[in-house]
């Protein structure tokens, strides 16, 4: 590996680009595994970035801020990207070769581990290919696009040995860390329920009558990749393939994946549900998006069950606030016997006892009208520990996959939480919110949690004749399969096209 370290002037330009980066946010045959065992700390860990038009420009942020790592590749379908990229990286010192498709990135011997903040189509086909290309793997979230693509995911790591990070970074804050023992250890008495949120405003993405021009940039044969090479049928290309079944997994699959996978951790959790149902739909407008745009989530774990809710319009029609449950907007609350904690952020947690007051809190959270609360270090923690890129650094140089802090298999089941609500959603059948609360009538918690989305849609005069009440799901927590419902298997594996097809290893 390239030992050279960059000179002062250039360490301190990186310094600060990296500070500007936190902010913003035809099959070819692949090379057999090109290493095998740990690195020095004097060797530098190589990284090829592959997607990096919003959240991947900030991991490559936080992969580079680990010490001695440097970036030698970039690919992006969209060369307006890339330029922009290569550019950025030029300015801090790194010299990057550059590719439209990610296969000769994969290919080259220039790069230990890759970075993959692709659409989440790509996510665990991407994946797989550089762990069959012997490279190590930073997982933006979802890890996957479909149930299937989990369990293939899972079987790559275990066939490769290669170190495999899920972007679900909470599980490196010490805060959280902390405050899940001191749940885990009695101190609020026994869970009764987990209600995650994902109230996160969500505008419309507007109405096409017809197909729509590709960007000239973009490769649209790479981009489309494994998913069907249809038209556009949007106004933009990117980011908004969120809010598309055949791309995405809308916001519970985006955003409320990092709360699923932090209540999923605190309930103790290790699989699936042996059911799960979903109610809602995409209200407030009508546009080219599918997914659901204002949805609840149950998700009956026998211990306790989890809730989920997603609100993308904001508190009331004209309003720019959004709602919250208990202080938290795009968090999580967990309901104990002796109290509750309120998690609102990546990092913070509070805890408060019966009488709603506050006993116990963790990280950098302060409630409106308090003062900022410190950085976090942790009770037991002199120093700051490592943010997820540099947990991900440390096991790759080291190949102790059990020092992640979420490795596959975690980032897997929490992703496959959101693809059970969203195949309940999609085999769902509309009804009256009346017909839909009657049926609800023997969980009282979702009947009540109906009741206040119902008012939420009204405030937005967005109250709909009806809702989506989504199918009943069953499943076989061993198999971790959906049983009985022939249309929802076909739902929980995608038809990827000729050539870019997913691998069946499990």
């Amino acid at each position: 590996m390239n030992h050279q370290s960059p000179s002062s002037a250039a360490a301190q330009t990186r310094r600060s680009f990296l500070k500007s980066m936190a902010g913003t946010a035809a099959t070819l045959s692949l090379p057999a595994r090109v290493y095998a065992g740990a690195r020095g700390a004097n060797e530098a860990v190589r990284i090829g970035g592959i997607g990096f038009n919003g959240r991947g420009m900030a991991d490559l942020s936080g992969l580079l801020a680990a010490p001695n790592v440097r970036v030698t590749a970039l690919c992006d379908v969209d060369s307006a990207v890339l330029a922009k990229g290569r550019a950025a990286m030029e300015s801090v010192g790194q010299t990057v070769e550059v590719y439209t498709d990610l296969r000769k990135l994969i290919e080259s011997k220039e790069v230990d581990a890759v970075m993959v903040a692709t659409p989440n189509h790509w996510h665990t086909l991407a994946a797989i290919w550089a762990m069959e290309a012997g490279k190590d793997v930073y997982l933006e979230k979802p890890v996957s696009h479909t149930l299937w693509e989990g369990k293939q995911l899972e079987a790559a790591v275990k066939k490769y040995g290669s170190i495999v990070q899920s972007g679900t970074q909470s599980r490196s804050s010490v805060g959280l860390q902390e405050a899940q023992a001191w749940a885990q250890a009695g101190n609020l008495g026994r869970l009764v329920r987990a209600h995650g949120t994902c109230y996160k405003r969500r505008q419309s993405i507007g109405k096409v009558t017809g197909r729509q021009p590709i960007p000239g940039t973009v490769d649209y044969e790479l981009w489309c990749g494994p998913a069907a090479k249809g038209d556009l049928m949007r106004t933009k290309l990117h980011y908004d393939w969120h809010w598309v079944w055949e791309t995405g997994n809308g916001d519970l699959g985006n955003q409320g994946v990092h709360q699923v996978d932090i209540a999923r951790w605190f309930m103790g959790e290790a699989g699936f549900p042996e059911s799960t149902m979903s109610f809602g739909g995409r209200f407030g407008y009508e546009d080219d998006g599918t997914t659901p745009n204002t949805q609840l989530v149950v998700l009956p774990y026998k211990n306790a069950p989890m809730y989920f809710e997603v609100r993308g319009l904001p508190s009331a029609a004209g309003s720019k606030e959004m709602d919250a449950y208990k202080g938290s907007r795009i968090g999580v609350v967990l309901q104990y016997e002796k109290g509750h904690l309120l998690i609102p952020s990546y990092s913070a947690v509070i805890a408060y006892n019966e009488k709603g007051e506050i006993i116990k809190r963790w990280g950098k959270y302060a409630l409106a009208g308090e003062a900022p609360v410190v950085e976090e270090k942790g009770e037991n923690n002199a120093v700051k520990a490592p943010t997820h890129h540099e947990n991900f650094i440390a096991a790759v140089r080291s190949r102790n996959a059990a020092s992640l802090a979420c490795n596959a298999r975690e980032g897997a089941v929490s992703s496959a939480l959101c693809h059970l609500a969203g195949i309940s959603h999609r085999l769902g059948s509309p009804m009256s919110a009346g017909a839909a609360l009657e049926r609800l009538k023997g969980d009282a918690y979702a009947s009540e949690t109906v009741g206040r989305m119902l008012d939420h849609l009204k405030l937005n005069e967005a109250l709909p004749e009806n809702v989506v009440f989504g199918a009943q799901l069953q499943v076989d927590t061993k198999a971790e399969k959906i049983v009985g419902n022939p249309a929802a298997t076909e739902l929980e594996h995608r038809q990827d096209r000729l050539g870019f097809k997913v691998p069946k290893l499990a």
